[in-house]
C-alpha cells in the first residue's frame, strides 16, 4: 500500500510540475515576433510587370508582429525600369519617370481573425520608395516627370487559402504617372495546399488608373490600366527554404506606356514590361 501511495504521489507531483511549467512558459511567451526573408528570383514581377527587364533580382525584408494583431515591416528589391524607361530629357514622354535601381517598401497595419471563423481581415498602409533623381528635362505631357514614390492604403479579406485585397493610391503621382490619385489595384489570390510541401498559386489582378495628364488627350485609364494573372507552384524544402515557379501575363496593357518608348535602337518597343513570362526562385525565411 505504501508503494502504491508513494508512486501515486510522485506521478501527481510530476504532472503538477509539468502543468506549472507549461503555464509558466505560456505566461512568459513574448507577444513580439520578428521574422525575415531573402530570395533570389530570375526576375522581379510586380502586378504582372517585370521590374528588372527579365534580369535576376535579389529580394528580402523583415517583419514585426504583435500578438494584438499590429504589424510593421520593410522589404526591398533591385529594379531596372526607372533607368530604362524614361524618355530622352527634353522630349515629351508617355512613359515612366527616371530614378535609381532600388525599390524599398515600408508598411504597417492590423490583422486579425473574425470571431472564431476561418475569416481574417487586414488593413494597412504601404509606401513604395524609389531612391534617385528624375532626369533633368524629363516631361510627361505638359508636366515634369515626377518621382515614382507611391503611398497606398489597403484592405484585405481572407478565408483559409483565398485572399481578396484592395489597394488605393493616395498619391497624385502613382508610380510616376502624374495626376493619378485614386488609382487602385484589386487582387484575388489563392494559395492552395496540395500536399504538406506543395502549394498551387493562382492570382488575378486589375490595375485601374484614374485622372488625366495635363497636355495629353488620352486619360490615365486608357494609357495605363490593365489586368494581370499568375499561375505557379511552390515547394517547401528543409531548413525553411522554398523553391518555386510561376507564369504571368497581362491583358489590355498599352504598348505606348509599357513598351519603353524611349528605347528605340532595337525597334519602337524593345522592352515590353507587360509581356507573358516565367519566373523561378529560391527563398528562405528565418
Amino acid at each position: 500500500m505504501f508503494k502504491k501511495t508513494a508512486i501515486a504521489g510522485l506521478v501527481a507531483a510530476a504532472l503538477g510540475s509539468g502543468l506549472a511549467q507549461a503555464q509558466q512558459a505560456q505566461a512568459t511567451a513574448s507577444p513580439h515576433t520578428i521574422t525575415g526573408n531573402v530570395g533570389l528570383f530570375s526576375q522581379y514581377i510586380f502586378r504582372g510587370l517585370t521590374q528588372t527587364n527579365k534580369e535576376p533580382a535579389i529580394q528580402g525584408g523583415f517583419d514585426y508582429s504583435h500578438s494584438s494583431g499590429l504589424y510593421a515591416g520593410t522589404w526591398a528589391s533591385n529594379i531596372s525600369w526607372l533607368k530604362e524607361n524614361f524618355s530622352t530629357p527634353g522630349v515629351t514622354a508617355g512613359q515612366y519617370s527616371g530614378g535609381g535601381s532600388l525599390e524599398w517598401d515600408f508598411y504597417g497595419g492590423y490583422k486579425a481573425s473574425i470571431g472564431k471563423t476561418d475569416f481574417t481581415y487586414d488593413v494597412g498602409v504601404l509606401y513604395y520608395w524609389y531612391p534617385g533623381d528624375v532626369p533633368a528635362g524629363c516631361t510627361i505631357g505638359a508636366v515634369a516627370c515626377p518621382k515614382a514614390d507611391t503611398t497606398e492604403l489597403y484592405g484585405a479579406l481572407g478565408w483559409k487559402w483565398i485572399t481578396v485585397k484592395y489597394s488605393h493610391s493616395i498619391d497624385k503621382k502613382t508610380f510616376g504617372l502624374p495626376n493619378s490619385r485614386g488609382t487602385y489595384y484589386l487582387d484575388l489570390t489563392a494559395n492552395v495546399p496540395i500536399t504538406k510541401e506543395l502549394t498551387l498559386i493562382a492570382h488575378w489582378g486589375k490595375q485601374k488608373y484614374d485622372g488625366q495628364i495635363p497636355g495629353l488627350a488620352i486619360n490615365n485609364d486608357a494609357l495605363a490600366s490593365y489586368e494581370d494573372w499568375k499561375l505557379g507552384i511552390s515547394y517547401a524544402l528543409p531548413k525553411d527554404f522554398t523553391i518555386g515557379f510561376f507564369y504571368t501575363d497581362t491583358s489590355g496593357a498599352n504598348n505606348l506606356y509599357y513598351g519603353a518608348v524611349g528605347d528605340v535602337p532595337a525597334g519602337p518597343y524593345p522592352r515590353n514590361v507587360a509581356k507573358s513570362t516565367g519566373t523561378i526562385y529560391i527563398q528562405k525565411t528565418f
